[in-house]
């Protein structure tokens, strides 16, 4: 509605009458939304990165996919395995993890997961790593649980490593439409939420709830997901993105 009342406005004082000259408004709106830059911050590695969302955004296969990326640039990488809630997470994270050449660290299933980050956050200091991933539960069934493991784990990374964790990144699935509003408002009051990224854009969404999310919660969306393999992550671009959202 807030998009649609800007566009109204500027239709208006701008003389618009054709639905063309709407659509190019309409762009220009979009791209205007998604004109938040990224936030920089000086770090003395290891580079710590809580990653966060609900079971079946497609997390742990983005993690895979940004340490990919990281190794690419030559960067020694970690994956932790803060998710002992479900044994398959722990058994598919090592999987990608071997997959792309990165270390990895876990317990077994049902271990503290705070104490699983503390444990990386202790061996990624000692053998030189340049990025920690922490992966975390995403059961929503329990959020109240849920976000205090996530208070749990943020406390002790920063009582091991003054400033971690350096960025905490929300996944979302594109596919999901309100329900992702939600999930950004509640990880974002619970946990804090430093950037976005939107996953399952290969299929027939074209991932609109970014809009309402960029605009309700001032957070930028650094990568979007395009399929299951580790090349299939792209920067996003705000341009792009309202061209695509718009083709005729």
């Amino acid at each position: 509605m807030e998009l649609t009342e800007r566009l109204r406005k500027r239709a208006r004082e701008e003389k618009v009458t054709t639905s063309e000259g709407a659509r190019e408004l309409l762009r220009q709106e979009i791209r205007s939304i998604f004109a938040k830059p990224r936030h920089i911050v000086g770090i003395t590695p290891p580079e710590v990165v809580l990653m966060i969302g609900v079971n079946g955004a497609g997390k742990t296969t983005t993690i895979a996919k940004l340490a990919y990326r990281d190794r690419m640039q030559g960067k020694k990488v970690m994956i932790a395995a803060a998710d002992t809630f479900r044994a398959a997470a722990i058994e598919q994270l090592q999987v990608w993890a071997e997959r792309v050449g990165a270390l990895f660290h876990a317990k077994q299933a049902g271990s503290d997961p705070a104490s699983v980050a503390y444990e990386a956050m202790d061996r990624a200091m000692s053998e030189g790593v340049d990025v920690l991933y922490v992966d975390t539960a995403g059961r929503l069934q329990t959020k109240v649980n849920l976000m205090d493991e996530l208070s749990k784990i943020r406390n002790v990374i920063a009582r091991k490593h003054p400033g971690a964790p350096h960025r905490t990144v929300l996944v979302l699935d594109a596919t999901t439409g309100q329900n992702a509003l939600s999930q950004a408002k509640l990880f974002k009051e619970s946990a804090g939420v430093d950037e976005l990224i939107l996953t399952k854009l290969d299929g027939t969404a074209k991932g609109g709830v970014a809009i309402a999310v960029a605009m309700q919660h001032k957070l930028p969306i650094t990568y979007v997901g395009l399929g299951e393999k580790v090349e299939d992550l792209r920067p996003f671009n705000g341009d792009d993105y309202a061209e695509a959202l718009l083709k005729s």
